[in-house]
């Protein structure tokens, strides 16, 4: 019996590495495509919010703070926070979104 099962292991027909190396590249490919790339995009998107950050912006933090943009440091900014018109100073990672001043009086309209 065990002459039988290692001539059945030893029997040519496996097929080799090339279709398990070729199923690797297109998992990788995949992978690349649905999860790398999208995120990346939204890393770029988010640098260019933050780029283009002014006085006046009205700005979300990660946090839930909601503010006006009073002033801008290298990487932080003041925000003024209502109701008590509090002055805070904020890092510009914590921005999660931007509605510029040009939006606002769009909305209103």
């Amino acid at each position: 019996m065990t002459m039988k099962f290692m001539l059945a292991a030893q029997l040519p027909g496996g097929g080799g590495s090339m279709p398990f190396l070729l199923m690797m590249g297109l998992m990788i490919g995949v992978f690349y495509f649905l999860l790398i790339l999208p995120q990346q995009r939204r890393q770029k998107k988010w640098q260019a919010m933050l780029d283009s950050i002014k006085t006046g912006d009205k700005v979300v933090t990660t946090g839930g703070l909601r503010g006006t943009v009073v002033a801008l440091k290298d990487d932080c900014i003041h925000l003024r926070v209502p109701p008590d018109n509090l002055r805070l100073e904020v890092t510009k990672a914590s921005v999660s979104q931007l509605t510029t001043a040009d939006e606002e009086a769009a909305k209103t309209k």
